[in-house]
């Protein structure tokens, strides 16, 4: 049986960002930084937290999750 690489979509990984700018449609901007260097992905807000009116400004800290499949867009599921 041959060894190949396969992507599990069940897999997310969280990364903590900041929201440079709001966008229309509850997205937002927000950077992230891996290894010394900043990335900026479109983020939008979770379910629960449009759920609960949680509300998110520029310059908030949140937690973003993220597939392995589109490095460009996360799922913003905390505010710190």
């Amino acid at each position: 049986m041959a060894d190949t690489a396969t992507i599990d979509p069940k897999k997310k990984f969280k990364l903590r960002g900041t929201i440079k700018e709001t966008l229309p449609g509850t997205k937002f901007k927000v950077e992230i930084n891996l290894q010394g260097e900043t990335h900026e992905i479109l983020g939008h807000i979770s379910g629960k937290m449009r759920m609960h009116y949680i509300k998110l400004q520029v310059g908030d800290e949140v937690e973003v999750e993220m597939t392995p499949y589109d490095l460009s867009k996360g799922r913003i599921t905390y505010r710190y």
